[in-house]
């Protein structure tokens, strides 16, 4: 991994929901603003279909992907990204990865989970 560059180019525009923190009752709650209220930024957003799952009778499928983008330390573990094209909310699951520790790219992986009953 000496010379890292994303797979794709930047092209699709995604939205950074940060979350703020309100204490109801001594329980920290987390709210996010709406998806065309965040911060903008442009990476590579690669998908891989989804996998289904049966869980208490209830149906449904977890999008996974991975995004590749720009350094930005304010992508943190507990933000969503939202897709604009789509208007789909995902969370990222693991800690975004500073690749090579140069503060020039960054990579992490979102979930969607969708379903019925």
């Amino acid at each position: 991994m000496r010379n890292y560059r994303p797979i794709l180019e930047s092209t699709i525009p995604l939205s950074l929901l940060q979350p703020t923190y309100t204490n109801e009752l001594g329980v920290a709650k987390k709210t996010y603003p709406a998806i065309d209220k965040g911060e903008i930024f442009y990476g590579s957003f690669k998908t891989y279909g989804g996998t289904e799952q049966v869980q208490n009778g209830v149906y449904s499928i977890v999008d996974t992907a991975n995004i590749a983008t720009w350094y930005n330390p304010d992508i943190k573990s507990d933000c969503r990204v939202g897709v604009l094209q789509t208007g789909a909310v995902y969370e990222i699951i693991n800690q975004p990865e500073n690749v090579n520790m140069r503060n020039q790219y960054m990579k992490f992986k979102v979930k969607r989970i969708k379903g019925q009953a």
